[in-house]
């Protein structure tokens, strides 16, 4: 069982249970996961679309054996990245995969905006993602926020080009 976090519209959902995966795929867009719920009517999937918070799972302990957050748990501070991955710990079967996403202070847009909390920037007036909390960390915060985590593969790298790095893991749940 495989858990999409932050779906969007839908594309990993959908890659993971055409490759045979039962998915639950959760977001807070409403909007997104209507569209993506749309995608599922063309063919035969198994994905279950919930609307969520990142915070707050509507799903049982130890359910899930993979879960992707691709550019989702760093919008908003640290204590909104801790309380999250405590969700996903909650949720992941013991010897489970999480892959995902983490925004690297390599990345050009570290400390751009207004810094609403340590380490957590926001830039005003932005009308696309840039508008959210984006949290920026190193390695050695990294890996004090996965405790609990074995990290299997840990990348600083650029995600979409020049500048925009990215850490990029693969963690199992101990």
């Amino acid at each position: 069982m495989a858990l999409d976090l932050g779906c969007g519209v839908g594309r990993h959902s959908l890659f993971l249970a055409s490759s045979g995966f039962s998915v639950v795929a959760m977001d807070a867009s409403l909007a997104g996961v209507a569209f993506a719920r749309s995608l599922t009517f063309a063919g035969d999937c198994n994905v279950l679309f919930l609307i969520a918070l990142m915070t707050e799972f509507p799903l049982r302990d130890c359910s899930f054996d993979y879960l992707l957050a691709w550019n989702v748990i760093y919008h908003g501070n640290r204590a909104i990245v801790e309380h999250t991955l405590g969700e996903i710990r909650r949720v992941l079967r013991p010897g489970g995969f999480f892959q995902g996403t983490m925004l690297s202070k390599r990345n050009l847009n570290y400390r751009q905006g207004r810094e609403i909390a340590p380490e957590t920037f926001v830039l005003d007036g932005a009308d696309d993602d840039k508008a959210h909390p984006h949290f920026y960390c190193d390695s050695g915060e990294l890996k004090s926020l996965f405790a609990g985590f074995d990290m299997l593969r840990l990348r600083d790298c650029e995600h979409d080009g020049p500048g925009s790095n990215h850490w990029h893991f693969v963690a199992k749940k101990i």
